[in-house]
């Protein structure tokens, strides 16, 4: 299945994506797409529901955030060996954990706003994973179970407050509008293999990323495993799995996001985004 969200920010209701690739309402059967909706049994009573049977919705609505009520978003850096070549830095021995707060999720179609005294706001396509049950200590042979499904992360990243200033990266990677998730979370019966998937980003109509998930460092199961060891993760939870080559920061000369600049990536099987960026004054 596809899920999404979509209505006015703050409003948005639940839906699915039929065969045609029209919206059609859950709200009859849930209350949102968020933690309680992801139980295993939940989402199997959702797949026997013939989508015909469902109201169909206008295609012009708004696509909310696809996952509501985030509890914890977190990332990790540098999982791709050329992208950790093109930041200068060497490639991991362990995944890098950094949060991206809630405040920063948005739409997948939402403006991004850049920050007052934005410098160097960059992008990153990402695979994101969505937790659907609670995990704790769980083995990498059994990760995969506790997925619930998949979907398209910008990890927007103002570098110089990541990097140039004192402290961690949280503060250069949550600014408002800096996490746009969806279009849809597409669950993981429908993703046979998270390692296999290519992404790519395009900046005013020029390709800068091209990537595949088979080149991570660290897999989905593994990254899902690791974090395990350390926190619980609870279902609704939202892993962002790392950035393949070509983000702004690492080009000679370095090129960064401005205002009126748009944003088209995509994953395949999972959909689409398209943000233009403005200036927040």
């Amino acid at each position: 299945m596809k899920l999404l969200r979509f209505g006015p920010t703050g409003q948005e209701k639940p839906g699915l994506v039929d065969a045609d690739g029209g919206i059609r309402d859950l709200s009859g059967e849930i209350d949102d797409v968020n933690g309680a909706a992801l139980d295993p049994q939940v989402l199997a009573r959702l797949k026997r529901i013939d989508p015909a049977s469902l109201p169909l919705v206008d295609g012009n609505s708004r696509m909310g955030p696809c996952v509501g009520s985030v509890g914890k978003f977190l990332a990790i850096g540098l999982n791709y060996h050329d992208h950790a070549k093109e930041a200068g830095m060497d490639s991991p021995p362990e995944p890098i954990l950094f949060t991206k707060h809630t405040n920063c999720i948005t739409g997948p179609n939402d403006n991004v706003i850049l920050p007052r005294g934005s410098e160097k706001s960059d992008w990153e396509v990402e695979l994101g994973i969505v937790i659907g049950k609670h995990t704790k200590y769980i083995d990498e042979k059994d990760a995969l179970d506790h997925v619930a499904g998949y979907c398209v992360v910008n990890d927007v990243s103002e570098r110089a407050y990541q990097i140039e200033r004192a402290g961690q990266w949280v503060k250069g990677k949550s600014c408002d509008t800096f996490g746009p998730i969806g279009p849809w979370l597409v669950t993981s019966d429908e993703v046979p293999d998270p390692q296999a998937l290519g992404l790519w980003l395009d900046l005013n109509g020029e390709r800068q990323q091209t990537g595949n998930t088979s080149t991570m460092i660290f897999s989905c199961a593994h990254i899902v495993a690791y974090l395990s060891q350390f926190l619980s993760l609870q279902p609704g939870d939202i892993i962002c799995t790392g950035t393949p080559p070509g983000v702004g920061m690492g080009q000679k000369p370095q090129r960064f996001l401005k205002g009126g600049d748009v944003m088209r990536l995509g994953i395949d099987g999972l959909g689409e985004q398209h943000q233009t960026v403005m200036s927040d004054g």
